[in-house]
C-alpha cells in the first residue's frame, strides 16, 4: 500500500538528490532547474499511474467478492447438512416443543 505523505517525502528526496547530481554534472542552474522540473513531472505521472492501478485492482477485487457473496444461498437453504448435526436446535421449528 502506498501512503501519500511518505511518497511525497520520498519524491522530494529523490528530486533533491537529482538536482544535486545534475548541478554537479552540468554546473548550470538553468539546466538543473528544468531537468529537475521534468523529473518531478515524470515522478508524478508514475505515482498517478500506480494509484490508478491500485484503485482499479481494489475495485475488481470488491466486484469479485460481491459476485461470490451473491452466489451463496441465503436463508434456510444456506444451512448445510453437517451444520444440523453440530447444532440440534437448528432442527426445531416454531411449533415444536421439547
Amino acid at each position: 500500500m502506498m501512503y501519500g505523505p511518505r511518497a511525497l517525502v520520498s519524491m522530494a528526496a529523490v528530486l533533491v538528490v537529482f538536482a544535486g547530481a545534475t548541478y554537479f554534472r552540468t554546473a548550470s542552474s538553468f539546466t538543473t532547474l528544468w531537468q529537475t522540473a521534468l523529473c518531478a513531472v515524470i515522478l508524478q505521472l508514475g505515482y498517478f499511474a500506480c494509484v490508478v492501478f491500485l484503485v482499479r485492482r481494489e475495485q475488481v477485487d470488491r466486484q469479485k467478492n460481491l459476485g461470490d457473496a451473491a452466489s451463496q444461498p441465503r436463508g434456510p437453504e444456506a444451512v448445510r447438512g453437517d451444520d444440523l448435526h453440530a447444532n440440534p436446535a437448528s432442527k426445531l421449528h416454531i411449533g415444536d416443543r421439547s
